[in-house]
């Protein structure tokens, strides 16, 4: 195997020499490990005279079971001792003999036992790794060439066969990262090393494609997270969404501070639904055997960006700021108009009472807290009557931030001065399989505190609130369109 060239090889060509040798350590100890289980066996088989409690006591049933299932399984022990082999031959610094000096220890071991149970323990290995030599085998070829002149080859078809994954998603411009799956909820390195240095990007938005383009140039004079290197790529989200679906990542450039990227990263989006988004640029270093190390980020908010900039601009990172879900005052916005209908306004004594109407359109920015997208619904009330049938609700729209409800909801039974003592009561939810919970909500009144000469809770309206359900009572038979927030500090009322 020592020879063999192997194109599925994992890439440890950023391991330090220190490195190498905790990686030969561990292998080492499996190693002893596997000669204690030997040992053990060789009792059994010389103790035990029942076969099937042999096969039970020995695990030679899970190794029956294990070839079964996975015909093609590869140990990645043998994978990492294959690449280090690899490296070390082509380098010819260590002899593979004196990094793998347990094999020749085993091979000692053999020598010790009677030809018998040589025969044995040859025979359980090869059951077990079968399908780990099997598929490190290399193809034979035509030619009769070696496995060391096939490498090459090998290596050129992968990577022409990522370059034609990339290119079939329709944007070769955004190669995938594949190994690690941080998200911003995701357990990280954060505070490994102090931020420094800065990013350069770009943001345009196509309005034929409906596309956000973030284009990606480089980053200089970034911290070094391991031994004055670096191996870093740039993620983003467009927040609050913090799906994989929202999560775009360039290529990694190893050992530099200073990466040049020049990539674009695409976001199919409306350009309504910007207003409620924000960009997050995060830099990590790219660790292959560990957790990544953050190294930096900024945070564009797209509602207040100028449309009209497409130059490149440079922005310092920083620090991550870790906020407590709790404390937001604000989960996103819902857009909706309303109207009131007095009684009789519509001739011939129609409508018979006065009628409310809430058209609810749709929300923007839902934010939860785990992040990425919800499966929301919007529920109403005009308080004070609380009960069963004065509450309505919309449809469950699924896994969107930025759901579309346009779902009107009606209630009858008023007189423009009721108006002054109610509250239309819209609160948005988050269903989590069976279970529900508020996000936030809106209250609109004329907020004074009280209702029919009694103080309530719920009379608690905003400005901005108040100025919408007192827009609503002066111009009678009129849609008042606006946008209002999903505010999180509504007072509790009694039920």
């Amino acid at each position: 195997m020592a020879g063999e060239r192997v194109d599925s090889f994992p890439d440890l060509s950023h391991l330090t020499e220190e490195e190498q040798s905790s990686i030969l350590q561990v292998l080492q100890r499996d190693l002893d490990l596997r000669h204690r289980d030997e040992g053990r066996i060789r009792i059994l088989e010389r103790t035990e005279p029942d076969p099937l409690r042999l096969c039970l006591l020995s695990g030679e049933w899970f190794s029956q079971v294990c070839s079964k299932r996975h015909h093609k399984w590869t140990s990645g022990c043998s994978l990492i001792q294959a690449s280090l082999r690899h490296r070390k031959t082509k380098s010819r610094d260590v002899h593979l003999n004196e990094l793998f000096s347990g094999e020749g220890e085993e091979e000692t071991s053999l020598r010790n036992v009677s030809p018998e149970e040589e025969r044995r323990l040859q025979d359980r290995r090869e059951k077990e790794s079968g399908g780990c030599r099997e598929s490190l085998k290399p193809e034979a070829t035509a030619s009769g060439r070696n496995p060391v002149e096939q490498g090459p080859q090998h290596r050129n078809d992968s990577s022409a066969f990522r370059e034609c994954k990339s290119r079939s998603n329709g944007y070769a411009e955004e190669p995938e990262l594949g190994g690690s799956m941080m998200s911003l909820f995701s357990l990280g390195d954060f505070g490994v090393v102090e931020v420094r240095g800065r990013i350069q990007y770009s943001l345009v938005y196509n309005t034929d494609k409906e596309e956000l383009q973030v284009k990606v140039y480089r980053c200089e004079d970034i911290a070094s997270a391991r031994k004055n290197r670096s191996d870093p790529y740039v993620k983003s989200y467009l927040l609050p969404d913090k799906s994989n679906h929202s999560k775009k990542k360039t290529s990694v450039k190893k050992k530099t501070l200073n990466p040049v990227y020049d990539q674009t990263l695409r976001y199919k989006v409306r350009i309504g639904e910007l207003r409620s988004r924000t960009l997050n640029l995060s830099v990590w270093h790219a660790e292959a055997l560990g957790r990544n190390v953050f190294l930096g980020e900024v945070e564009v908010a797209l509602g207040l960006w100028d449309w009209t900039c497409t130059q490149p601009l440079w922005q310092d990172l920083q620090p991550r700021v870790h906020l407590c879900p709790d404390s937001l005052s604000c989960r996103g916005s819902v857009t909706f108009s309303i109207k009131f209908v007095p009684d009789g306004f519509e001739g011939g004594g129609l409508p018979l009472t006065g009628e409310l109407h809430i058209w609810l359109r749709e929300a923007q920015g839902l934010l939860s807290n785990k992040g990425g997208a919800v499966d929301s619904f919007v529920r109403s009330y005009i308080l004070p009557d609380a009960s069963r049938q004065s509450g309505q609700k919309t449809q469950v729209v699924k896994r969107s931030v930025s759901p579309t409800y346009n779902h009107t909801m009606v209630y009858d039974g008023f007189h423009t001065s009721d108006l002054k003592e109610a509250c239309a009561e819209l609160t948005v939810w988050q269903r989590e399989g069976l279970k529900t919970h508020t996000l936030g909500g809106i209250r609109l009144s004329c907020g004074t505190g009280q209702s029919y000469g009694t103080a309530v809770s719920w009379m608690d309206s905003t400005e901005e609130e108040v100025a919408v359900w007192t827009s609503m009572i002066e111009n009678p038979n009129h849609w008042i369109d606006t946008t209002l927030p999903v505010r999180t500090n509504l007072m509790q009322r009694s039920e």
